[in-house]
């Protein structure tokens, strides 16, 4: 069969290295791709939000089945489009349509889902610009630190933690009045602030019946011992030692379960996966959001533990049988390192030649923001390439990753060295 996969980073890179070893694969396209995607399909020219240009390549192409990886997509309706075109309706889409995307497009929709459906999370209210007075004499009443979260999709940039009243009350006149995030933030929701220890749970659903993947813990700061401002992920492992059967569990009944009812109940058609952030406070899982798409640097580090036939696993979810398919996942433990490049995530430096991929000796590189140009890997985005090793032990995992890592060079390359330290 003939596969679209959507999308350009590191994730996609994942997706694509575990789709290409399928044998049920006859050729994969990745739209637009990066410098090493090419190794496991045809790249292709394509912006995943330009629906027209993607309805003639899977037309012309024959493709019989499009997963997306990012979430932009989703938010701006590509299963809808699919699925009202006469042309397109019978091709599946992996990944949730409008109504259901929502869950990650509005902080606001995810936050009130939860609390109809009674799963665990922060307590929150939300404002507009409207309400910006109520806004501010709501936090008068709150407790310190509080989170500030922008309603719509802002890059991963859009939450704030405020340490102070003063400080809460300029970001959201910031956010509300001056559009800090732009559109997303012309709504603000005011979350209280938790303690614990974070998690990525995925769950990939048909609609009806759901697979829990492996679970994974990401690392956001720039820099060592979780310090500096917050990037897109400078790493990951999976699985997560504290993530045992039991608290599994706590997470399969008082989470996984209701989502997918509520979904039902509200009449939201979900077909792709779920990325559940939570916060284990004190053994209890607590939802700090939903995403419609695989997390990145997770997917780095689920991949390689999914032995499965993973477009199997896809096509139980085109054709809504789920529940029959096998998920087998290794016991070996994965440790992804983000190499990124100088400035970010500020302003970064761009176009720098990659040299060393070829040194890679237990690991697997999956490339995110890198182009090929004359002959030459350069780089191209603020995160450039992730390093995955699996093995036995967290340990050898990481001591391998970040070996591996020092092996590349491109001019301001860094990277952390202390990625999984904290589980160890």
């Amino acid at each position: 069969m003939n596969i679209l996969l959507l999308g350009s980073g590191g994730r996609e890179s994942a997706f694509a290295w575990k789709i290409s070893q399928s044998p049920l694969l006859s050729q994969l396209f990745i739209a637009p791709g990066n410098a090493g995607t090419g190794a496991y399909g045809k790249n292709v020219n394509i912006k995943p939000t330009d629906f027209a240009a993607v309805k003639d390549f899977v037309l012309k192409n024959s493709v019989n089945l499009v997963l997306v990886g990012p979430e932009e997509p989703l938010v701006k309706g590509i299963h809808d489009y699919f699925l009202a075109d006469s042309a397109l309706k019978d091709i599946p889409v992996i990944g949730p349509q409008e109504s259901g995307a929502m869950l990650e497009g509005s902080k606001n929709f995810s936050k009130a889902f939860m609390r109809r459906h009674f799963i665990p999370t922060a307590a929150s209210a939300s404002f507009t610009l409207n309400s910006l007075s109520e806004g501010l004499s709501y936090l008068e009443t709150h407790k310190f630190p509080v989170v500030l979260k922008a309603d719509g999709l802002a890059a991963g940039k859009g939450v704030l933690i405020c340490q102070t009243l003063e400080e809460a009350q300029t970001e959201l006149i910031a956010m509300l009045q001056d559009a800090k995030f732009g559109e997303a933030s012309n709504m603000v929701v005011i979350e209280e602030f938790l303690t614990g220890i974070e998690l990525s749970v995925f769950v990939l659903t048909d609609g009806h019946s759901y697979k829990i993947l492996p679970e994974a813990k990401d690392y956001k700061r720039i820099g060592e011992g979780d310090t500096g401002l917050n990037t897109g992920g400078m790493g990951s492992i999976s699985p997560v030692p504290f993530a045992d059967a039991a608290f599994m569990k706590k997470v399969e009944d008082q989470i996984v379960k209701p989502t997918i009812s509520g979904l039902k109940l509200d009449q939201i058609p979900y077909k792709g996966f779920i990325f559940i952030g939570l916060m284990n406070t004190d053994g209890e899982p607590y939802v700090i959001e939903y995403n419609v798409r695989m997390g990145d640097p997770e997917t780095e580090s689920v991949m390689p533990r999914i032995e499965s036939d993973f477009v199997e696993l896809l096509l139980g979810v085109a054709n809504e049988n789920l529940h029959e398919k096998e998920l087998v996942v290794s016991p070996k433990t994965a440790a992804t390192v983000m190499l990124v490049a100088s400035g970010y995530p500020g302003e970064y430096m761009k176009g720098k030649a990659i040299t060393g991929l070829d040194n890679i000796r237990d690991s697997q590189v999956f490339q995110a923001g890198t182009v090929l140009e004359d002959g030459l890997v350069k780089t191209a985005g603020g995160r450039v390439l992730a390093i995955t090793s699996l093995q036995d032990t967290m340990f050898d995992a990481v001591q391998q990753a970040v070996t591996d890592a020092g092996r590349v060079y491109y001019d301001g390359r860094y990277f952390r060295t202390d990625i999984g330290f904290d589980l160890l």
